[in-house]
């Protein structure tokens, strides 16, 4: 049972520290997709509702603070994902962009095919781009890491959906675990309806101390790729000669070896 905590906020538009992102904006905090590698989970530091996933907090006067006009690049959400399961029910995320300025720079991410329900409103924006995170997981991974979350197959139809209605498109690769994730897989399926691809290698220290116990116990392999130093340049650079040899529209692949860096595959 997912506990819901509805609250009056007094902005929605947050200064962001992401790179490359000016404003992030949450109507909600929390997921309920509750990915057990997640790095939002580090909210919970001073939202003390309980273990990530079995709560939401719902700003309900969001779609009334989304009518400010911002200028920069605005992303849409950083600890919550827009679509998850709740979102059908309130509409909150639906209601905050038929509010917003269809004149802002807006990149939304989700996990969730429930995005193509906004085309609509989607269409009416200058400047949108919508992405999807996929990593094949599925079986056993899925179960492990993110058992909550739609499907992959959902996820790269609704890219399709999204591509053919004229939206622009970028799947998100992530998390990346050695040995388990395998983007040629998904280049492969998306090719043709994706119009980038942005890749993550999976922020173990953020994913905290149950997943890294969970990883290590389950993919031995992959957890030592990561936690050493020449194994995981090693993995890093054949990582970033598959993408060149791809030939896709990409820019470079972000890391947290020691806080964020990103490495550009030219």
């Amino acid at each position: 049972m997912i506990r819901i905590i509805k609250i009056k906020a007094k902005s929605i538009f947050t200064k962001s520290r992401i790179p490359g992102v000016d404003y992030v904006i949450n109507q909600y905090v929390g997921c309920q997709f509750a990915c057990k590698y997640c790095y939002a989970k580090f909210i919970c530091k001073w939202k003390d509702y309980g273990k990530w996933g079995t709560w939401i907090e719902v700003k309900e006067n969001a779609p009334e603070l989304a009518r400010k006009y911002v200028s920069g690049e605005i992303a849409m959400s950083s600890i919550s994902d827009a679509y998850q399961p709740i979102e059908a029910k309130l509409n909150l995320t639906r209601r905050v962009l038929q509010n917003m300025s269809k004149r802002i720079n807006l990149s939304i991410l989700t996990k969730s095919p429930l995005v193509t329900r906004d085309i609509d409103i989607l269409r009416l924006f200058k400047n949108i781009e919508v992405g999807l995170t996929v990593n094949t997981f599925e079986g056993k991974e899925k179960k492990l890491f993110e058992p909550l979350t739609p499907i992959q197959r959902a996820r790269i139809s609704a890219l399709k959906v999204l591509h053919d209605e004229g939206i622009k498109t970028y799947a998100f690769i992530s998390p990346i675990i050695p040995q388990v994730t395998d983007i040629g897989a998904i280049v492969k399926e998306t090719r043709g309806f994706v119009d980038y691809y942005f890749f993550e290698v999976l922020n173990l220290r953020a994913s905290g101390r149950e997943f890294q116990r969970s990883l290590m116990e389950n993919y031995p392999e992959s957890y030592k790729t990561l936690v050493r130093d020449e194994s995981f340049w090693k993995f890093i650079k054949e990582l970033k000669e598959e993408i060149k040899r791809l030939n896709i529209n990409a820019e470079g692949i972000e890391i947290h070896r020691k806080g964020w860096e990103f490495i550009p595959l030219q």
